[in-house]
């Protein structure tokens, strides 16, 4: 990543990574893991590796959330919204879009996830 300020994601993917539990470079570091971004990091070895490492832990943390939440019934492991939320934003983590159009489809996301929230 050549320069620091330009980010890899379009600005509905950067909106939902500040609710999510990771960082953007976190999310990077994912991607250049799994072998799905091409992205040069400007910090040392360690540094690169305490990161990931990081990521690797929030997402074992993440896992062993679900599958906490799901033999409790809390979040349902079949959830067809949260499936078809992702398919949709695997569709549109490539496009730009229009402020209104970003804005109209962070609040049908947001309210999706208040719905599926809501207890």
């Amino acid at each position: 990543m050549s320069d620091p300020n330009k980010s890899n994601f379009n600005t509905i993917i950067q909106e939902i990574i500040k609710k999510s539990l990771f960082t953007e470079r976190q999310i990077e570091i994912i991607l250049k893991q799994k072998k799905m971004l091409q992205v040069e990091f400007g910090v040392s070895k360690g540094a690169y590796y305490r990161q990931l490492g990081q990521a690797r832990s929030k997402i074992e943390s993440l896992y062993y959330t679900i599958l906490l939440l799901q033999a409790y019934d809390v979040i349902l492991p079949e959830s067809d919204v949260m499936f078809r939320l992702a398919e949709q934003l695997n569709v549109m983590k490539d496009s730009d879009f229009t402020p209104e159009n970003e804005s109209q489809i962070m609040d049908v996301v947001e309210k999706a996830v208040k719905q599926l929230v809501n207890m």
